[in-house]
């Protein structure tokens, strides 16, 4: 086997794990010479992992033009093909799961355990997509409710929407990506994944691994193709009139724009929240400081339903703030390598500025630091704001980084009032032990999910998960993506007399 991805040095990591890593970018059958490549480093200490190819908007095109060219068999493989190949991909990163889990640490630069996590949630996400092609299927529907339709034979199926785009963010890239890929392909649609510059790998190799059990099963590679590159390439993907469905994971800012411009195509967004935890004045105290620390810090805070805004009710504040603080010194900060570690650097040092800068501004406007706030090479330390009364971009806006933020309230009702006074809906939770409680947060909270008595950035792959308002539009989860992803299609028939 040809390389496609260019190790460091033979010394590497990636060098010594994944020396028969595949090279260049899979556009249609083939692998492709990049015009380009470029560095992937180490978040951690800056060390090069490998230099990605990166593509163009003259590959964007091909892959969109392969992808074209199979749409229609593709849409015909028989289930038991694409039910085989996605199993068979499932096996493969099972068999190579600690080399997956050390080279998205070597490329998000975030905590191991995170990213074991990550390859278990990818391999459920895989598993659940190849269980739902077998419920691909439509039902009758009774047209003779209406005088004429008596005699009619009426039902509906599914049929795949087309060719679909998939753009997933940097900080689980395996995950998202199979998010993308597994449900498009589960659906009878080919399709083409481009994943976030900064982390290219773990999704290439995904790739990879999928085209060579389409190989196995006789099936076109070019169903699942992947492209790098810029801004440029997304908006060549995304606005080609010929696609079926764009599936966006990554920034509000970002999802918005490519919904403007990819209209009237589907568009499928997975944006940014600012996941806020309330804490009643019945809750379990110790719970619900565990779930700030657990929810506010793991990924370093990079995940779109960490805790970032902490609601608690004033009665209990003063006892619930000193349990937190007692707890946040116990993080463990520094090298992602280590399984011990739970905070180490972000993506990159803009990132790790940016949030500084927020906390600053935080600060002056009248909160105070309870923990943390200081970088300490290069890292941020887990950080707890108090008093966060006054618009501020690490209450208003999603941080994406090791900050938990905490504001004091009368009563629950205003709490919910400030969980739905944001542009962000994705998910929330409620810290309580009454029951009533728990159902009026499930009325009233203005989100796509609400979690009693656990982190807000719970999520099982198989559930629906998306958000409303800014948070985006569509649905993820194997079942609810392929749903998405296809269209139904209804047939109506009036059967033929034939005299004997």
């Amino acid at each position: 086997m040809t390389t496609h991805v260019e190790p460091a040095d033979g010394d590497s990591p990636l060098g010594r794990e994944f020396g028969q890593f595949p090279t260049g970018l899979p556009i249609g059958g083939e692998w492709v010479d990049p015009p380009a490549t470029e560095d992937v480093r180490f978040p951690y200490d800056g060390t090069l992992v490998a230099r990605a190819p990166v593509g163009d908007t003259d590959l964007a095109r091909r892959a969109v033009d392969a992808a074209l060219a199979v749409r229609g068999q593709v849409g015909r493989l028989p289930s038991h093909t694409r039910r085989a190949a996605l199993l068979a991909t499932h096996e493969a990163i099972a068999s190579r799961r600690a080399d997956f889990e050390r080279l998205l640490v070597l490329e998000t630069g975030k905590p191991l355990v995170d990213c074991r996590v990550e390859v278990d949630r990818t391999l459920l996400t895989l598993l659940t997509a190849a269980e739902e092609v077998a419920r691909l299927h439509g039902e009758t529907v009774p047209l003779d409710l209406l005088p004429s339709g008596e005699g009619l034979l009426g039902f509906w199926t599914r049929k795949p929407i087309g060719v679909v785009v998939g753009i997933s963010g940097f900080n689980y890239p395996l995950l998202l990506a199979a998010h993308k890929i597994a449900p498009s392909l589960a659906a009878g649609c080919p399709v083409i994944a481009k994943p976030a510059p900064q982390t290219p790998l773990a999704t290439l190799w995904l790739v990879h691994l999928l085209r060579e059990a389409l190989r196995a099963e006789g099936a076109p590679q070019a169903a699942v193709q992947l492209v790098t590159g810029g801004p440029e390439v997304g908006v060549t993907l995304t606005t080609d009139r010929r696609i079926g469905a764009v599936s966006f994971t990554g920034s509000a800012a970002v999802g918005h724009q490519i919904a403007r411009d990819a209209a009237p195509t589907k568009v499928l967004l997975e944006l940014g929240s600012n996941a806020a935890l309330v804490v009643a004045a019945d809750a379990d105290l110790d719970a619900a400081a565990d779930a700030v620390v657990r929810g506010g810090f793991y990924a370093s805070g990079q995940a779109c339903i960490s805790v970032q805004r902490v609601i608690v009710v004033d009665s209990v504040r003063e006892e619930f703030v000193a349990r937190l603080t007692e707890r946040v010194p116990q993080v463990a900060v520094g090298d992602p390598r280590d399984p011990l570690t739970r905070v180490s650097a972000l993506i990159d040092k803009r990132s790790t500025e940016r949030v500084r800068a927020w906390l600053a501004e935080a600060v002056e406007a009248g909160a105070s630091l309870a923990a943390g706030g200081r970088v300490v090479d290069g890292v941020i330390e887990p950080t707890v704001l108090l008093d966060v009364d006054r618009p501020v971009a690490v209450w208003d806006e999603e941080v994406f980084g090791p900050v938990v933020a905490v504001r004091s309230v009368p009563d629950l009702d205003t709490a919910f009032d400030i969980v739905n006074d944001s542009r962000y809906g994705l998910h929330a939770s409620v810290y309580t032990s009454a029951l009533d409680t728990a159902f009026t947060a499930l009325d009233r909270l203005e989100v796509g999910g609400v979690v009693v008595n656990e982190v807000p950035g719970f999520r099982s792959d198989v559930m629906p998960y998306g958000g409303v308002k800014d948070s985006g539009a569509g649905r993820e989860g194997p079942r609810f993506a392929i749903e998405e992803l296809t269209v139904t299609r209804m047939a109506v028939i009036r059967p033929t007399t034939t005299k004997p």
